[in-house]
């Protein structure tokens, strides 16, 4: 088993604390919202990177069709 240097050795009595401890910080109508905008901060990081790795390709290619002429 893989043991994370941050995260130590957490059992289910700990992630059950943990959660315990955020759903009294945010309360239970704040917790949706956070996850939803974590969601979208997730996908459009992931579209900027598809974004990035379509200019690289783009660039390549270009590059090969002018050295061909």
């Amino acid at each position: 088993m893989n043991t994370y240097l941050f995260l130590g050795n957490l059992g289910a009595t700990e992630i059950i604390l943990i959660a315990l401890v955020v759903l009294l910080f945010f309360g239970g109508k704040k917790i949706p919202e956070l996850m939803k905008g974590l969601g979208k901060g997730v996908k459009s990081f992931k579209d900027g990177v598809n974004g990035i790795e379509k200019d690289i390709k783009g660039e390549e290619k270009d590059s090969s069709e002018k050295s061909e002429e």
